[in-house]
């Protein structure tokens, strides 16, 4: 029988328990959940045509009514926009918007790292060799995901940050540093909604990724990821080289769910201890871009 459990997330700001609002929860239950629904999968998830039109739809002006509606139902803060959001003119112009930079504070400490986006966190502090599980029972393996440098990153330490639509979708670097290589890996675009995590996919091996390895002041080589999902029109890397300073902005992703995974060489970092109680406890934790993420090991 389907997991139809809720999804429960625990928010940094008041330590207490909430249940996620999922967009198109129905659908997405029905693709991963419905033993019927192999062909809808393979249609819909192993094939980019859908995510393509669909982001060729929000890039559209056509998309702009939806946007009263996502803010109603998903409970985003309009205060916290750059702009009004009349001024959008279409969905994924809303999608991809800036944020007020007096809405998301950070600490210029150097040794201490922040989250690169808003999202869900789960953290790692020493990977079991090159495996993590963020869904019980469901292994998933650096060293398919990261193929040519899995080795560097064996037994260290690693956090990913999920997004869902109602997030502020653009992301910056969570410390200061060198960029000193970044690639883009052609994939699925799985959902990483853990409705979809605990049903079999392979989201972080076999998804649409890019990945960017940071020579960092005090944290050593830092890979930072990007993981592709359904429906999204894009991921958009603004800054692919040279030196970076903490909170610079680094990209964005277009409509669609989407993750970003970190990764640090053993030894580095010791995360934060809430987020490392929350994760043990296999519970993600709502994070805001610039919150502490980790403290580099001196």
């Amino acid at each position: 029988m389907a997991d139809k459990a809720p999804i429960i997330v625990i928010d940094r700001e008041t330590g207490e328990p909430f249940e996620e609002t999922v967009l198109g929860e129905k659908w997405l239950r029905w693709a991963y959940q419905d033993s019927r629904s192999g062909l809808l999968e393979r249609i819909l998830f192993r094939s980019s045509c859908v995510s393509k039109l669909m982001g060729k739809w929000y890039d559209s002006p056509f998309s702009k009514g939806r946007i009263d509606a996502v803010i109603e139902e998903l409970s985003i803060d309009v205060d916290e926009f750059a702009r009004p959001k009349e001024s959008y003119r279409s969905f994924n112009e809303f999608f991809i918007r800036r944020l007020d930079p007096d809405v998301r504070p950070f600490s210029t400490d150097p040794e201490l790292l922040v989250s690169p986006a808003d999202g869900r966190a789960l953290v790692f502090p020493v990977l079991d060799e090159d495996t993590f599980a963020p869904v019980k029972g469901r292994p998933f393996s650096i060293r398919k995901m990261l193929p040519d440098h899995a080795d560097r990153f064996t037994n260290g330490a690693l956090a990913i940050v999920r997004l869902c639509p109602a997030d502020y979708h653009r992301y910056h670097f969570p410390c200061a540093g060198d960029i000193t290589e970044y690639r883009s890996i052609a994939g699925a675009l799985h959902s990483v909604n853990p409705i979809a995590l605990g049903c079999g996919p392979d989201v972080f091996g076999d998804n649409k990724r890019s990945y960017t390895l940071i020579d960092t002041e005090h944290a050593g080589i830092l890979c930072f990821m990007e993981v592709g999902a359904f429906g999204v029109g894009g991921i958009v890397n603004t800054r692919c080289s040279g030196h970076v300073e903490k909170m610079d902005e680094k990209g964005y992703f277009k409509f669609g769910g989407s993750s970003i995974v970190l990764m640090f060489e053993p030894g580095r970092v010791r995360f934060s201890d809430d987020l490392v109680a929350n994760s043990g406890a296999g519970r993600e934790t709502l994070v805001k871009v610039g919150q502490p993420l980790a403290t580099a090991i001196v």
